[in-house]
């Protein structure tokens, strides 16, 4: 991705025109509309910058000759107007890329539970464990050891919505006024009650978190599907579409203050 304001930076500039500077006249952000042309310039870099970039590499379907398992990924575009009166645009991806959060060009995750010697890593290690002593029991004496495989079942229940709940609690929003609420606040009034797993990690919260974090107006946000989708047909190549509602709706009725 060229253009970058600065080293480490997630914000990329737009070539200066007329014809840009005309685009962005007047903008009013919604998630509503169908993509704005300014957002299909950024989408456009963006999309070039997948095809050609060497810095990682992920298998999304579209080479015969790829490694690993197929994993189309969604991605966004989040048109911004900085404090010194600069247009831009930012870019996220959603969940995990190439098996990291951080890339360059792209907007740093709301949480990272990649970190090593976090939390996550050692409550995941655990579970680990614990999957394979029930393996184990069941391969060698299912019926004897009954007992013991059923306490192991109910505790790795337990710790494994012990480890959701605590990593809910590290995801923490902005709004537009800078005021800050917490995923697990965010969805106790839905008719979920509970976040769902994954919610956090979605290309849009990750771009307006960059956004309202370093004071930037976003005025035009969009997601573009990349890559085969091996779970479904509704997801196609570089089609565009709109945030999810289980997700998503909760956290950016929050962040725009809708």
């Amino acid at each position: 991705m060229h253009n970058l304001v600065e080293e480490k930076s997630a914000f990329c500039t737009f070539d200066k025109s007329t014809t840009v500077n005309a685009l962005a006249a007047g903008l009013t952000f919604s998630i509503d509309d169908a993509p704005h042309p300014l957002c299909r310039l950024a989408a456009s870099q963006l999309q070039l910058h997948l095809q050609y970039q060497e810095e990682w590499k992920h298998n999304f379907g579209l080479s015969s000759d790829a490694e690993g398992a197929i994993i189309g990924k969604m991605f966004g575009v989040l048109v911004v107007r900085t404090k010194e009166d600069e247009l831009g645009y930012l870019a996220a991806f959603s969940g995990k890329l190439a098996g990291g959060n951080h890339h360059a060009g792209f907007v740093p995750p709301i949480f990272d539970g990649l970190v090593e010697g976090g939390f996550v890593n050692t409550g995941m290690t655990k579970l680990t464990k614990i999957n394979q002593e029930i393996t184990s029991l069941e391969l060698f004496d299912p019926e004897a050891n009954a007992p013991q495989i059923h306490l192991l079942k109910t505790l790795r229940k337990h710790h494994s919505i012990s480890l959701q709940n605590k990593i809910f609690e590290q995801y923490h929003f902005l709004n537009k006024m800078g005021e800050s609420k917490s995923l697990v606040e965010i969805f106790a009034n839905t008719v979920y009650k509970k976040p769902p797993a994954g919610a956090g990690e979605c290309a849009a919260p990750k771009l307006l978190q960059y956004a309202f974090r370093h004071q930037m107006e976003p005025l035009a946000l969009a997601e573009f599907w990349w890559g085969l989708s091996p779970k479904s047909a509704y997801w196609q190549h570089g089609h565009f579409y709109a945030p999810c509602r289980e997700k998503c709706g909760p956290i950016l009725a929050h962040m725009l203050g809708r």
